[in-house]
């Protein structure tokens, strides 16, 4: 069993295959040079100076499992099994891919000094000194990264401006009613957020935006998305799809035999809400790796259709999402927004399909059953943020 990638996906998948009783040899290829490790803490405690690294707990040797890091790996020729990798080719009986994704450019700041990136431990480590020394901050892009990357360069005393080109914060995540209150939270961290503001382009020092404005940095962070990291696959015979992504079936098969996908790199057909999701977010790279072992292995063939979930730490704030509510018909408020906690629910003909639960862990953990079960709801029961959302059921 040979996996290329070392993140949260490829790890598991080994760990996984372990787990399940498979004896034979396991490899892990990863492009980076350091262990294995886990990306959420690299914009909290690893990029604060609170931890110098985010290593996962996991004793490869013991487990027997085959590192090779600092290995590129630059294409896959099925028909011979074999993987062209920076130190040679590499044979393989079952491949994985868990090559997770990588950030998305902001065009014209190639060879720009002071613009980052925040994806990688070398990313976070280069970023540590930029907060200790206070600098004028400015971040492009209000989604997941860029809330978590402002929140930590306040804590660490800096002025930050987030500049974001649609007209709310996580415009490409939520719809504009439900992040609309998420703007306060900026200007209460002391942040000023900037919406409907485009970049013409990036200076040494300094931001210009489309209107012309100029705004001071010292350094300029980069989060405007991700893209699957699947471009060493082109010509494989691996089919991607409209965002680069590995296509895989239901079970996490690709279109080439004894190749599977998993983790941010992937897609898969989701039975629960009729189409097929890309999934960026760290709790798909830790589920669907236990599904992978289970096909690997045969003995019990599974099929890979959760409820997505993750959540997000902000601004003093502990946001959580679960489901999928693009095809949701109803959207139902718990609580005031303008509160401290309060859950949005999205439902589709009445069964809940997805929630924001914003300081409500307990809505978050109770829906996401309630999703998995696909139970019919009261909206008005599930208006009262006082009553349970289990107890807000119509059935």
């Amino acid at each position: 069993m040979v996996v290329v990638g070392a993140g949260m996906a490829g790890v598991q998948t080994a760990v996984a295959l372990r787990e399940q009783g498979f004896r034979g040899g396991v490899t892990i290829i990863g492009a980076e040079p350091h262990q294995p490790y886990d990306r959420p803490p690299l914009s909290k405690a690893v990029l604060l100076g609170k931890a110098e690294d985010s290593a996962f707990e996991v004793d490869f040797e013991s487990l027997g499992v085959g590192l090779r890091l600092g290995c590129e790996v630059y294409g896959v020729r099925p028909a011979e099994h074999e993987l062209d990798t920076g130190t040679g080719p590499v044979p393989y009986d079952v491949l994985v891919l868990a090559t997770g994704a990588e950030p998305v450019r902001l065009p014209g700041t190639e060879g720009v000094p002071g613009v980052h990136l925040l994806r990688t431990l070398d990313d976070a480590e280069r970023l540590r000194p930029v907060l200790a020394r206070q600098h004028d901050i400015v971040v492009v892009g209000a989604g997941w990264i860029g809330a978590e990357f402002a929140t930590a360069a306040r804590e660490a005393g800096c002025a930050v401006t987030v500049v974001e080109a649609a007209g709310h914060p996580l415009a490409g995540a939520l719809p504009a009613e439900v992040a609309a209150p998420m703007a306060a939270w900026y200007a209460e961290a002391g942040v000023e957020l900037r919406t409907h503001a485009r970049v013409e382009r990036v200076e040494p020092g300094a931001v210009v935006l489309a209107d012309g404005t100029r705004l001071p940095a010292g350094a300029v962070v980069v989060g405007i998305g991700a893209r699957p990291a699947t471009g060493w696959l082109a010509g494989s015979g691996v089919e991607l799809g409209a965002h680069g992504e590995v296509l895989t079936d239901d079970r996490l098969c690709t279109s080439v035999p004894d190749v599977y996908a998993v983790g941010d790199c992937a897609s898969f057909p989701s039975a629960r809400y009729g189409e097929r999701l890309l999934v960026h977010h760290w709790d798909n790279a830790l589920q669907g790796p236990r599904t992978v072992a289970a096909n690997i292995l045969g003995e019990t063939p599974a099929v890979y259709d959760p409820v997505p979930y993750f959540w997000s730490e902000q601004f003093g704030r502990f946001v959580q999402y679960a489901g999928h509510h693009a095809g949701a018909d109803r959207l139902v408020w718990r609580g005031d927004p303008a509160g401290p906690s309060w859950t949005v629910c999205w439902l589709r003909e009445d069964r809940l399909v997805a929630l924001l639960a914003v300081g409500r862990p307990r809505d978050l953990a109770q829906g996401r059953r309630l999703i998995e079960a696909g139970r019919r709801m009261d909206p008005e029961a599930l208006t009262d943020p006082a009553r349970p959302l289990k107890n807000a059921t119509a059935d």
